[in-house]
Order: structure tokens, then sequence, then C-alpha cells
């Protein structure tokens, strides 16, 4: 198989999975029912970087949470798809939105829900506590777990080959 860094200069899009990627996949649930999950600062940073950099960068969760969707959009993510109970389905449908080919895309999941979409998408990665399933078919595996700057990883990667890392725009929010 060939490395994966050579297929980063194609990467327009990046597409992630919430829970066990932009979080460690803990959730702390209240009393009134509301769940609380933690992030990475630093991923925050890298997805409002490369949305300001004009990549297309889209979140495909199981999940759903007011909380989930008050923090894409206080990163400038719009495309949010909660609640989603076939992944493949709305990956397909968002790049026929798009006019996208698989491999413009960077696919980030953990677990078996992402396994349809990382065969197909043109970069599949995970987080380093990925499931078993998900590491066997990733073309990468980032060394850090999920929630804890995986995805930060992996956007710093491509903006690094595509000559786009530490540009003027890089030093403020």
């Amino acid at each position: 198989m060939a490395n994966y860094k050579e297929f980063l200069p194609s990467i327009n899009t990046f597409i992630f999975d919430y829970d066990g990627v932009l979080t460690d996949g803990s959730v702390i649930t209240t009393n009134d029912g509301e769940a609380h999950r933690i992030s990475s600062v630093k991923d925050g940073y890298a997805l409002q970087l490369a949305h300001k950099k004009g990549y297309r960068v889209a979140v495909i969760s199981g999940a759903r949470s007011d909380s989930m969707m008050h923090r894409m959009k206080a990163l400038q993510i719009q495309d949010v798809f909660l609640g989603v109970e076939r992944k493949l389905d709305v990956f397909r449908e968002y790049l026929k939105k798009y006019g996208l080919k698989p491999e413009q895309v960077l696919y980030m999941g953990d677990d078996i829900p992402d396994y349809e979409v990382m065969l197909e998408a043109g970069v599949s990665t995970c987080p380093a506590d990925a499931a078993e399933e998900i590491k066997s078919v990733a073309r990468y595996i980032s060394h850090f777990p999920g929630g804890k700057g995986c995805v930060r990883d992996v956007i710093e990667q491509v903006l690094k080959v595509q000559g786009k890392w530490m540009n003027d725009d890089a030093y403020h929010w």
C-alpha cells in the first residue's frame, strides 16, 4: 500500500466523527439529562484554521446534543450532521452536494459505525485508541487518542504538505 502522505496534496475536505475523535468518548450526564463532552482546544484551533483557509470541514455523528452543535458553530463549522443512523449515506450525499470525489476527502473515525465510510474516503484516518476494526482499514493511525490532538494531527499534516501551515492567518483566531 502507498504511503498515505502521497494522497494529502489532493485533500480539500475534512470529515470527522464526533465522539471518540473530537472528544475522548467520555460523556458525563447531568441529573437533568444533559450530556457533557470534553474536547481539545488544539483540535479546535486546527478546525477553525482549516475552515478559514477554505477547506470544507464537516462532522457526521450518530450522537446528538445541543452542546455539540454549539461547539461546531463556535468554530465556524457549518456542515454538522447529528443523529445519523448510517454515516455512509450522509457521506455520499455530502460528496454529491459539493461535487467532491472520495480522493479529496480525509475522514477520521474511531468505531464500527465509521467502517463503511473509512473504506470509501480517499484518506481514512483514526485516533490511536480507535477500535481494532477501524485501525485495520485506516491509511493512517494518529499517535494521539481521540479528543487529545488527533484532529490537529491530521489537519496539520495536510496543511504542511500543501504549504498552508504557519502562514500569516495562522497567528489569530
